[in-house]
Protein backbone atom coordinates (compact mmCIF):
# COMPACT_ATOMS: atom_id res chain seq x y z
CA UNK A 1 0.00 0.00 0.00
CA UNK A 2 1.23 3.00 -0.71
CA UNK A 3 0.48 6.16 1.46
CA UNK A 4 1.05 10.52 0.67
CA UNK A 5 1.35 12.40 3.81
CA UNK A 6 1.66 15.89 3.72
CA UNK A 7 3.60 18.28 6.44
CA UNK A 8 3.16 21.71 4.39
CA UNK A 9 1.18 22.99 1.40
CA UNK A 10 2.04 20.93 -1.01
CA UNK A 11 -0.09 17.96 -1.94
CA UNK A 12 0.14 16.00 -5.32
CA UNK A 13 -2.81 16.16 -7.57
CA UNK A 14 -4.46 13.60 -8.93
CA UNK A 15 -2.64 11.08 -5.89
CA UNK A 16 -4.15 7.48 -7.48
CA UNK A 17 -1.74 7.88 -10.71
CA UNK A 18 1.00 8.34 -8.34
CA UNK A 19 0.02 5.10 -6.45
CA UNK A 20 -0.57 3.48 -9.94
CA UNK A 21 3.19 4.39 -11.31
CA UNK A 22 5.08 3.71 -7.91
CA UNK A 23 3.46 0.01 -7.82
CA UNK A 24 4.64 -0.23 -11.82
CA UNK A 25 7.77 0.59 -10.20
CA UNK A 26 8.07 -1.65 -7.93
CA UNK A 27 7.11 -4.80 -10.20
CA UNK A 28 9.29 -3.84 -13.11
CA UNK A 29 11.98 -4.58 -10.38
CA UNK A 30 10.54 -8.21 -9.78
CA UNK A 31 9.60 -7.07 -6.33
CA UNK A 32 7.04 -6.79 -4.50
CA UNK A 33 4.67 -3.72 -2.79
CA UNK A 34 4.37 -3.69 0.95
CA UNK A 35 3.82 -0.48 2.84
CA UNK A 36 5.36 2.76 1.78
CA UNK A 37 4.72 5.97 2.80
CA UNK A 38 5.55 9.41 0.94
CA UNK A 39 5.79 12.31 3.74
CA UNK A 40 5.96 15.74 1.86
CA UNK A 41 7.31 18.59 3.43
CA UNK A 42 9.42 21.66 3.69
CA UNK A 43 13.37 21.99 4.45
CA UNK A 44 12.89 22.98 8.04
CA UNK A 45 11.21 19.28 8.65
CA UNK A 46 13.12 17.48 6.35
CA UNK A 47 16.77 19.38 8.47
CA UNK A 48 15.33 18.07 11.94
CA UNK A 49 14.90 14.93 10.74
CA UNK A 50 18.85 14.72 8.99
CA UNK A 51 20.31 15.96 12.10
CA UNK A 52 17.65 13.86 14.61
CA UNK A 53 17.92 10.87 12.73
CA UNK A 54 21.49 10.90 10.35
CA UNK A 55 23.10 13.52 12.60
CA UNK A 56 24.09 15.24 9.04
CA UNK A 57 23.33 19.36 9.52
CA UNK A 58 22.70 19.84 5.96
CA UNK A 59 19.40 20.50 3.51
CA UNK A 60 18.29 17.58 1.08
CA UNK A 61 15.95 16.62 -0.70
CA UNK A 62 14.69 13.40 0.32
CA UNK A 63 15.64 11.10 3.03
CA UNK A 64 13.99 7.05 3.40
CA UNK A 65 13.64 4.95 5.99
CA UNK A 66 14.09 1.55 4.80
CA UNK A 67 11.81 -1.15 6.25
CA UNK A 68 11.64 -3.65 2.91
CA UNK A 69 12.16 -7.69 4.02
CA UNK A 70 13.59 -9.73 1.19
CA UNK A 71 11.44 -8.88 -1.75
CA UNK A 72 8.63 -7.02 0.07
CA UNK A 73 9.29 -3.53 -0.48
CA UNK A 74 8.34 -0.86 2.77
CA UNK A 75 9.51 2.28 4.10
CA UNK A 76 9.27 5.65 4.65
CA UNK A 77 10.57 8.56 1.98
CA UNK A 78 10.38 12.05 3.42
CA UNK A 79 10.88 14.61 0.38
CA UNK A 80 11.70 18.48 0.99
CA UNK A 81 9.36 19.98 -1.76
CA UNK A 82 11.18 23.29 -1.57
CA UNK A 83 14.24 21.35 -2.06
CA UNK A 84 13.02 19.73 -5.34
CA UNK A 85 11.51 22.92 -6.49
CA UNK A 86 14.93 24.64 -6.10
CA UNK A 87 17.04 21.37 -7.94
CA UNK A 88 14.35 21.66 -10.73
CA UNK A 89 15.36 25.49 -10.99
CA UNK A 90 19.33 24.26 -10.72
CA UNK A 91 18.71 21.67 -13.38
CA UNK A 92 16.90 23.56 -15.51
CA UNK A 93 14.03 20.66 -15.31
CA UNK A 94 10.25 20.81 -14.71
CA UNK A 95 8.73 20.63 -11.27
CA UNK A 96 7.05 16.98 -11.63
CA UNK A 97 10.24 15.97 -12.99
CA UNK A 98 12.34 16.50 -10.48
CA UNK A 99 9.78 15.26 -8.26
CA UNK A 100 8.98 12.24 -9.99
CA UNK A 101 12.62 11.53 -10.10
CA UNK A 102 13.10 11.91 -6.08
CA UNK A 103 10.56 9.80 -5.70
CA UNK A 104 11.61 7.20 -7.86
CA UNK A 105 14.65 7.40 -6.44
CA UNK A 106 13.21 6.31 -2.92
CA UNK A 107 12.00 3.18 -3.95
CA UNK A 108 14.95 2.57 -5.84
CA UNK A 109 16.86 2.28 -3.03
CA UNK A 110 14.41 -0.27 -1.44
CA UNK A 111 15.17 -2.15 -4.54
CA UNK A 112 18.75 -2.21 -3.61
CA UNK A 113 20.32 0.75 -5.83
CA UNK A 114 22.52 2.83 -3.94
CA UNK A 115 24.48 6.12 -5.35
CA UNK A 116 27.66 6.27 -2.99
CA UNK A 117 30.10 5.56 -6.17
CA UNK A 118 30.26 7.35 -9.21
CA UNK A 119 29.44 4.11 -11.30
CA UNK A 120 26.46 3.34 -8.54
CA UNK A 121 25.52 7.05 -9.04
CA UNK A 122 24.95 6.56 -12.85
CA UNK A 123 23.43 3.27 -12.96
CA UNK A 124 20.41 5.12 -10.21
CA UNK A 125 20.56 7.77 -12.80
CA UNK A 126 19.59 5.94 -15.75
CA UNK A 127 17.15 3.45 -13.06
CA UNK A 128 15.44 6.68 -12.14
CA UNK A 129 15.24 8.19 -16.27
CA UNK A 130 13.63 4.71 -17.12
CA UNK A 131 11.25 4.23 -14.18
CA UNK A 132 10.14 8.40 -15.06
CA UNK A 133 9.06 6.92 -18.76
CA UNK A 134 6.69 4.86 -17.32
CA UNK A 135 4.91 7.47 -15.58
CA UNK A 136 1.95 8.51 -17.64
CA UNK A 137 -2.01 10.03 -17.32
CA UNK A 138 -4.70 8.36 -18.98
CA UNK A 139 -7.06 11.58 -20.57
Amino acid sequence: MISFNYETDFELENESVYEDWISRVIESEDKTEGEINYIFCDDEYLLQKNIEFLNHDTLTDIISFDYTMGNLISGDIFISVERVKDNAADFNVPFQEELKRVMAHGVLHYCGYKDKTEEDSALMRSKEEEKIKMFHVEL
